[in-house]
């Protein structure tokens, strides 16, 4: 009797939508994706800044573009890992780490030299590289699946950044 009662229990949760061990639908707050989502808003707020200093002060026009690109595609980027945070209550950084900021400070300290364009583009090859690793991490040891998902949609458009900046000269269409 207690057999098939447990059984009808079982049978009742799955058929309802409850399982034994429910997917995640979120981030949750001190996991590793929601380390992952801190460290990605913060490469976005980072990228963000770097493409309006970029729209600021290169000196060639396709510099200039790819900063625009940097902009809009990570300020789209961010909007929704910023919506992931939240449904997760994940608490986002409200600034570039230090190592950002000062990689950041570093190609500012440039802006109206002929150097400044060629600095812009190394500096946004490393940054691009490390955030391609990031996002590589997370899909492949990620446990939740909506924070997988936002790193398999920024993949591609992170790559096309490198692409872009890739061996310190612009390569935008």
């Amino acid at each position: 009797m207690r057999s098939r009662w447990m059984t009808t229990v079982v049978l009742a949760a799955a058929l309802g939508g409850v399982g034994l061990s429910p997917v995640a639908a979120a981030p949750a707050p001190g996991s590793s994706d929601a380390e992952y989502v801190q460290m990605a808003h913060q490469g976005n707020l980072a990228e963000i800044i770097a493409g309006q200093d970029a729209q600021k002060n290169a000196k060639d026009t396709c510099v200039k573009d790819a900063g625009d690109t940097l902009v809009r595609d990570h300020t789209k980027l961010d909007a929704d890992l910023s919506a992931l945070a939240a449904k997760g209550k994940v608490t986002l950084p409200n600034a570039p780490t230090a190592e950002q900021q000062a990689a950041l400070a570093d190609v500012k300290a440039k802006a109206g030299s002929d150097a400044y364009d060629k600095a812009w583009l190394t500096a946004q090859e490393g940054a691009h590289t490390k955030t391609l690793a990031l996002i590589d991490q997370q899909i492949s040891q990620g446990k939740d699946a909506d924070t997988i998902q936002a790193a398999q949609k920024a993949r591609p458009i992170v790559a096309m950044h490198l692409d872009m900046v890739r061996g310190g000269t612009c390569h935008t269409m």
